[in-house]
């Protein structure tokens, strides 16, 4: 198994740009399907986007497309997520999961603690 930590959050205006990390323990991370969901204050888990095990396939919730860009580089065992022209409405913490699955299941995902992003208006 991996271990995620996540990092890279914070606070931004309206517009602006973050990029988060998704760091792995491990020498398996190649072999896991990796993506990033969120949470919102009150409000349910949702995903936003994932990329499969070879960094050749990607997925996006439609409220991201075009904005942010997940990637990944086997070789630091690490995963990104590009995020850009922020809104409010993206405020929340930003998990990170991996599974061997492909589209990522919740249920059986291995997940990171989460980094908080915050997006005034």
């Amino acid at each position: 198994q991996v271990q995620l930590v996540e990092s890279g959050g914070g606070l931004v205006q309206a517009g602006n740009s973050l990029r988060l990390s998704c760091a792995a323990s491990g020498r398996t991370f190649g072999g896991y399907n990796v993506g990033w969901f969120r949470q919102a204050p009150g409000k349910d888990r949702e995903f936003v986007a994932a990329i499969n095990w070879s960094g050749r396939s990607t997925i996006y919730a439609d409220s991201v497309k075009g904005r942010f860009t997940v990637s990944r580089d086997n070789a630091k065992n690490t995963m990104y997520l590009q995020m850009n022209s922020l809104k409010p409405e993206g405020t929340a913490q930003y998990y990170c999961a991996a599974d061997g699955s492909w589209p990522i299941r919740v249920r059986s995902a291995l997940w990171g603690q989460g980094t908080r992003v915050s997006v005034s208006s």
